[in-house]
């Protein structure tokens, strides 16, 4: 099950995450999403767990726990909706 874990402090690592997870069962990735230009945090990541029961009993033990001073959110990650595609894109002729 893939999970969302949102409002997380800038500055935890995959492996600080990766440790809170373990906690509830096996961790297969974890993903820190951050800035392409800055490289900083943008604050939420998702975590992959195999099992759906230890998926469960993660969302339930760690949504609103505090991580390092901040109220984390967690929750079944959504599919992601498909964007429509834009016409358009420059290199027309005038």
């Amino acid at each position: 099950m893939n999970i969302y874990v949102g409002n997380l402090p800038y500055n935890v690592t995959e492996e600080e995450l990766r440790g809170v997870f373990a906690e509830y069962g096996d961790v297969d990735s974890v993903n820190l999403i951050s800035d392409k230009f800055s490289g900083q945090s943008k604050g939420f990541a998702f975590v992959e767990m195999g099992k759906n029961s230890e998926a469960d009993a993660a969302i339930k033990g760690l949504n609103g726990k505090a991580l390092a001073g901040r109220s984390i959110t967690v929750n079944q990650a959504k599919p992601r909706a498909s964007r429509p595609s834009r016409p358009g894109g420059g290199g027309g002729r005038y």
